[in-house]
């Protein structure tokens, strides 16, 4: 954890130039926000996206988060659509994207081997072979690419290398926000904030009443120059001989997933999802400079063994860290309903959902902080228990969210009513029209608690 401060200094005031006017201005260009922006832009507002780095992404592409899963109720069916799908198609087409045709989605150790070193298999399951389902193994620019050219067909107003500073609030209403560039501070003006920020750091700047969480940071890379059909000949041929290098080479790493390398869509570069690192905050510059250090020393470490002892692996080469740290949980709201573990466990229904995860629903509640106007969260960070987080944070389930804040917020502003007061069997209804799917009609194996509100 980072050390208090032991002195504290006045800044003097200053006049701050508004350099953007709109009617939305989303904060925060990840999966989620693009997602948002995007969202609310088809349907009639006027939107600023903005991003502290120079590329559109987030995890998806800055933090190198290269599968996209968590998309798939038990009977493999797609429940988690909507802008998602739009950037698996778009991607697929620059050959940017690699899943599994629903034929192969089977469990059996012929479609195990053809298809779990993409990551596309279900996780949940402990038994083996685990389900091959439908994920998507994606290449990070490509994201990128994608994410830039919905934004711009959308007609958003972007603006890159803006770190945002604070939250401008007015008698309890979110008016726009300040931030920080090489140009100094400036503001943005806006009807509704949405907070797309990961860390909830616009709503937290604004009052909004949250919890801080923790979990695993991972520094996540890329080798190239390896040969994927020989790792996987010997992994086949020989499983006692591939088991315990792959026990010492985890042991090397310092902790990862049960596959520490996947295949990417590029030839012979790899995706490693590790190591993971638990104990540092999220928030704090020097402990993210510490999981930078600690990352980058524990990575060249498992590569130096790769090349040695793994066969496919001899001529590997570190391609690239990614540019963002993979933080998982710091603050989540405490919004006007608080998701919990049981909620996800269970697969409640809510009758306000808007959006959806693998088998469960994200009620609308959920999205909305208390006591604060003309705000709306979408990612990682929405009101949701540590625990429950931990099961409904993967990219798809973020990106529904974004995309049902964008409808929540035209909704809003076309009505010119508060965000809380927006129906949700609306929201769904436009969800649905833009073939999304908003989890308002419940699965056979959903809790529904009340019947009646069904």
């Amino acid at each position: 954890m980072s050390e208090q401060a032991k002195e504290f200094i006045l800044s003097s005031s200053q006049q701050v130039p508004v350099v953007a006017v709109s009617d939305v201005v989303v904060i925060g260009a990840g999966p989620a926000g693009v997602a948002a922006a995007v969202s609310a832009a088809r349907n009639g507002c006027s939107v600023t996206l903005v991003e502290r780095y120079h590329h559109l992404g987030g995890m998806a592409s800055g933090g190198m988060v290269l599968v996209l899963d968590d998309m798939v109720n038990e009977g493999n069916e797609i429940v988690t659509t909507g802008i998602v799908n739009e950037f698996v198609d778009r991607m697929e087409q620059q050959d940017g994207a690699v899943y599994p045709p629903r034929e192969d989605c089977l469990t059996n150790w012929e479609m195990w081997q053809k298809w779990s070193r993409w990551g596309c298999i279900d996780f949940h399951k402990t038994g083996m072979p685990q389900p091959i389902i439908h994920a998507v193994a994606f290449d990070p620019d490509c994201w990128k690419r994608v994410s830039l050219d919905l934004v711009q067909e959308a007609g958003v107003n972007l603006r890159l290398h803006s770190w945002f500073s604070e939250a401008l609030v007015e008698d309890g209403r979110v008016t726009g926000i300040i931030v920080q560039t090489k140009l100094g501070r400036q503001a943005i003006k806006a009807d509704i904030v949405i907070d797309a920020s990961g860390d909830l750091d616009v709503a937290s700047s604004a009052g909004a009443d949250f919890i801080m969480g923790q979990y695993i940071v991972t520094t996540v890379f890329r080798l190239m120059d390896v040969d994927t059909d020989r790792a996987e000949a010997f992994e086949y041929s020989e499983p006692e001989a591939y088991k315990k290098l792959d026990r010492e080479a985890r042991r090397r790493i310092g902790g990862a997933w049960g596959m520490w390398w996947l295949k990417t869509p590029l030839p012979g570069v790899v995706w490693c999802n590790c190591p993971h690192m638990p104990g540092y905050d999220g928030l704090s510059p020097e402990d993210m400079l510490g999981a930078e250090v600690e990352g980058r020393e524990r990575m060249m470490n498992l590569l130096h063994f790769a090349r040695e002892n793994i066969p496919g692996f001899e001529n590997a080469k570190m391609l690239g860290a990614a540019e963002q740290l993979g933080i998982r949980q710091t603050r989540l709201l405490k919004g006007e309903y608080v998701v919990t573990k049981k909620d996800v466990a269970s697969r409640r229904y809510f009758a306000d959902s808007v959006c959806r995860g693998r088998d469960y629903y994200t009620p609308y509640r959920a999205l909305l902080p208390v006591g604060i106007d003309n705000m709306i969260v979408a990612g990682r960070h929405y009101s949701v228990d540590s625990d429950a987080q931990k099961l409904s944070r993967e990219i798809p389930p973020c990106m529904a969210q974004g995309e049902a804040a964008g409808v929540a917020v035209s909704l809003a502003l076309s009505g010119n009513t508060a965000l809380r007061d927006v129906d949700p069997k609306r929201i769904q209804k436009q969800m649905r029209a833009q073939g999304a799917d908003p989890g308002d009609i419940p699965s056979p194996n959903a809790l529904i608690e009340d019947p009646v509100a069904v």
